[in-house]
């Protein structure tokens, strides 16, 4: 698809720019438990870099730190920084902080619950005993069990609020799709306790408002924000909910054929990067 002269003049004076990681400028490599670069992803993030475009990558996967993913990509040939790098935890961190909520049971690994920790709150172990648990945060833990069900539903019945990293069933991965772990976990959760959850990583306008915050950039700025995406139900729904420009790719979980509706169609759809990178 090619790009209407408006379009190009809008990217080229864009504040800043989301991107996706899983399906958007890398996948998952198994061989190597790293990232491989999808084509013209590194190339693209140069060219930001070389004009001092301001950009993040923010995924939706909760089972590193984001220093950890901003590492696994920079082997892969990124140019990203570990402040450059965000997960839901760290939307997650900010919101929880800002709420006054100082104890949290997190239904994750490590990796899950590092960025909360960094942040000064109390962390509670998926099943371990503890009172006065304000909230009950849902991520990467494909380690779930009937324990860690029954201690959630215990701080949940006892007033906790329940929220999530993610509530979509699948992300994208070299060998097609893949199951998330919050989103099972919350149906159970919410099927014990009738609590629904709050979506604090993508599509949520706190997942945006912290891209916003680790760019530098001013709520005001958003209908300048680029997100780029292959998910329509987060990247897309996200980027149209906060007004900013939404370019979807058709390399993971959207594919080159998406019938959406509006709140997920996005602005121009891809098939890779080249497009966008001819135009920056």
């Amino acid at each position: 698809m090619t790009l209407s002269p408006d379009f190009k003049a809008r990217l080229k004076d864009a504040a800043g720019f989301i991107f996706d990681m899983d399906g958007t400028i890398a996948l998952g490599d198994a061989k190597s438990g790293g990232h491989r670069a999808l084509p013209h992803a590194i190339a693209t993030l140069e060219a930001l870099k070389a004009t001092g475009t301001p950009y993040v990558v923010f995924t939706n996967g909760s089972a590193k730190p984001p220093a950890a993913y901003a590492a696994s990509l920079r082997n892969a040939g990124f140019p990203v920084e570990d402040g450059q790098m965000l997960t839901p935890s760290s939307s997650t961190a900010i919101w929880l902080s800002k709420k006054g909520i100082g104890k949290v049971r997190v239904l994750g690994n490590a990796g899950c619950a590092a960025p909360l920790a960094d942040a000064g709150l109390d962390v509670v172990g998926p099943a371990e005993a503890a009172e006065g648990v304000e909230a009950v945060y849902t991520g990467w833990f494909r380690e779930f069990d009937f324990a860690a069900l029954e201690a959630a539903c215990h701080s949940l019945w006892n007033g906790a609020r329940l929220v999530t990293a993610s509530n979509v069933p699948f992300f994208a991965t070299e060998n097609g799709r893949a199951i998330g772990a919050s989103f099972p976990i919350n149906a159970m959760l919410t099927a014990m306790t009738r609590k629904r959850p709050r979506i604090l990583g993508k599509p949520s306008a706190e997942a945006f408002d912290t891209a916003l915050t680790i760019m530098g950039l001013p709520k005001s700025a958003s209908a300048q924000v680029v997100v780029v995406g292959d998910d329509p139900a987060l990247e897309m729904r996200m980027a149209n909910a906060a007004g900013a420009m939404s370019i979807g790719l058709a390399t993971g979980i959207m594919g080159s054929e998406a019938d959406l509706p509006p709140r997920d169609r996005p602005s121009v759809l891809l098939s890779d990067l080249q497009v966008l990178l001819e135009a920056l």
